[in-house]
């Protein structure tokens, strides 16, 4: 089945394909075919709709991870649970815009926390504080480990901590700790997404400088999405914390798009804010995008408008898919051309779209392999 999925750099809900709206969750999911079967029965996006669709098919998947687990077979009970998790996280999509969404959301949180009472090292829920206000995160760490390597986990727009549990699994793998953290303004971070709420961020890299685990002088981050972004922006915003980054696509880092692109950026904006996620009757999910808005954009979060462009010198890996609809790769190429004459490195998938979801497996661990190369050699 999989063989036979298109590729389109869109985000149409009512088709399957690889770039397109599902790009997020297929590689979490080890059945394509029943992602592709159960797509089929969706008529609207509209939550009325939508949600109880997904949370059947989780259902089946949370039963049966019950069922392994009153087994004894806590391997495939796992698998089951963070299933339901993933179609659990498609329902919620794109975050808690409605008390509905919200309910959805604690759902997925609840699945993702009964998989990780399975797993060796635990997963353990700290809080992080900044400003008076406390930020949830899932922190891991290999056993007995002491002064060693950690990696800031950090999430996107409409990806949530649990839905990056696997990122901290190639953290463990690879000999490093790791903390999981929602991005400014989803999930359980209270700060809103503005250029400032990078001081979230900062408090993340400090809390894992005070763990005893921890040498707080080999600590690096990864982000996805908005959080290629992101990561980028902290290690520009607290360089003498941050020592080696992964930024899996990204924008807007100061690569200015022709105006061609400009148009298609703008056009897989706007069909992207056709479609309603909340109750009926509310007005579109995403607001609709002109030209004129995201260059305004542009000069809110550039990494040149924000000051920060000649703070990155740490060592960084970017990923990305050529294809990409929301984070040209011209992001990528603008780092390239700026900024110390070694130290970074790139890797582009020439058939791939957003964040190159399709070859997951080959990048993933990859980036975490990377990152305790370099951290661990300071």
């Amino acid at each position: 089945m999989a063989e036979e999925i298109k590729f389109s750099a869109g985000e149409n809900p009512y088709l399957v394909e690889h770039g397109g709206f599902y790009r997020r969750w297929m590689p979490m999911l080890s059945d394509i075919n029943e992602l592709v079967e159960t797509v089929k029965k969706i008529k609207t996006t509209t939550e009325e709709s939508w949600i109880p669709i997904w949370s059947k098919v989780a259902k089946v998947h949370e039963n049966m991870g019950d069922k392994f687990l009153n087994s004894g077979n806590l391997e495939e009970a796992y698998k089951e649970f963070m299933i339901a998790k993933t179609f659990l996280s498609i329902a919620r999509y794109p975050g808690e815009i409605t008390p509905k969404k919200k309910e959805i959301s604690n759902e997925c949180a609840r699945v993702y926390r009964k998989a990780c009472e399975i797993l060796t090292p635990k997963v353990e829920i700290v809080e992080v504080e900044c400003e008076g206000k406390k930020i949830v995160c899932h922190f891991r760490c290999p056993p007995n480990a002491k002064n060693i390597p950690a990696i800031l986990i950090m999430c996107g727009a409409d990806m949530f901590k649990e839905d990056r549990g696997w990122a901290s699994q190639h953290a463990i793998d690879n000999g490093l700790a790791s903390l999981v953290m929602d991005g400014p303004g989803t999930g359980e971070n209270p700060f809103p997404w503005e250029p400032e709420s990078v001081k979230a961020w900062m408090a993340a890299i400090d809390y894992l400088a005070s763990r005893t685990e921890v040498d707080s002088k080999k600590i690096g981050a990864f982000g996805i999405s908005r959080g290629g972004y992101s990561v980028v922006q902290l290690a520009g915003s607290y360089p003498e914390k941050v020592k080696a980054i992964v930024a899996n696509a990204g924008h807007p880092f100061g690569y200015e798009m022709t105006h061609k692109e400009l148009e298609d950026f703008v056009k897989a904006r706007n069909e992207r804010a056709q479609h309603v996620f909340g109750k009926i009757g509310d007005p579109p999910s995403f607001p609709p995008w002109t030209i004129e808005k995201e260059k305004k954009l542009f000069d809110k979060w550039s990494l040149k408008s924000l000051g920060i462009l000649d703070n990155i010198t740490q060592p960084m890996l970017m990923i990305n898919g050529k294809k990409d609809h929301l984070a040209p790769i011209g992001n990528i190429y603008f780092m390239l051309e700026n900024g110390p004459a070694y130290g970074r490195e790139a890797r582009i998938y020439p058939d791939a779209g957003h964040c190159a979801f399709k070859y997951q497996e080959h990048w993933a661990n990859a980036s975490f392999e990377w990152l305790a190369q370099k951290l661990y050699s300071i």
